[in-house]
């Protein structure tokens, strides 16, 4: 049974999604989210329309800024709307919203402040799932450093499906991070800074064309990103260059 005590608003930062929104709307259990915001980043398809005449709260940007940025519009609409747990969903239907209950559940219960839906339960599921092997092998290597350097123990950092709580997004300065696809690895890296509980559930791997936006070189340039990052959190840790990013 869904306990609805603490106001959960789940978020999809969207951008051209019209044959994918729905559904991942629709797989969302009824009674697990109180609201629904969608943040379109300037589509130039259906996407708002559909959004609309499924009762999601639109915000819409008049020019692409960017997946982070539209990650940043999105947050702060939903701490403006009384959220106390918020939950992202990439609307593209790669996760499987049927577990936004279990990613809240365990924020509402105390157990962690930040959760993940990681897609690498099992090389062979992940794989199975379609995810392309430049993107597994990035992922695992990315990931093995990412918990070395952040002292955490997580099968993955990368994952688009994620819940916060309140305190979370109130405390680590996001609207500092970057615009684009690498804001994922530096809210992760913040959180750790600030001490939050990071944790996580298994989700299927679901590939498929309209599934992912980010192709081999984007990838490549992902991981560059992310790999400054770690750089950056270190130099910050060890007190040899402040980092804005991790500053309260």
């Amino acid at each position: 049974m869904i306990n609805n005590k603490k106001k959960v608003i789940a978020v999809m930062p969207a951008y051209n999604a019209q044959s994918t929104i729905k559904q991942t709307f629709l797989d969302i259990p009824s009674g697990a989210v109180d609201e629904v915001i969608l943040g379109d980043d300037a589509s130039s398809d259906n996407t708002v329309a559909i959004a609309q005449s499924l009762g999601m709260w639109v915000l819409q940007h008049k020019e692409n800024k960017g997946y982070g940025a539209n990650q940043k519009t999105c947050y702060q609409e939903a701490l403006k709307r009384g959220a106390e747990i918020v939950v992202m969903i990439h609307p593209d239907y790669q996760y499987d919203s049927r577990l936004v209950p279990y990613l809240t559940g365990l924020i509402r219960d105390g157990i962690c402040d930040v959760m993940i839906g990681t897609r690498i339960r099992t090389r062979k599921e992940a794989l199975a799932g379609g995810m392309p092997k430049y993107k597994y092998i990035g992922n695992r290597f990315l990931t093995f450093i990412e918990n070395i350097i952040l002292g955490q123990n997580l099968s993955e950092f990368h994952s688009g499906f994620r819940a916060f709580h309140r305190r979370v997004l109130e405390k680590i300065p996001f609207s500092k991070n970057s615009d684009d696809f690498v804001f994922d690895s530096e809210i992760l890296a913040q959180s750790v800074v600030f001490n939050f509980k990071i944790g996580e559930i298994p989700v299927p791997t679901r590939y498929f064309k309209e599934a992912s936006t980010i192709n081999f070189i984007n990838s490549v340039v992902y991981g560059i990103k992310t790999l400054f990052v770690l750089v950056k959190f270190l130099l910050h840790k060890w007190r040899i260059k402040k980092c804005r990013l991790f500053l309260p």
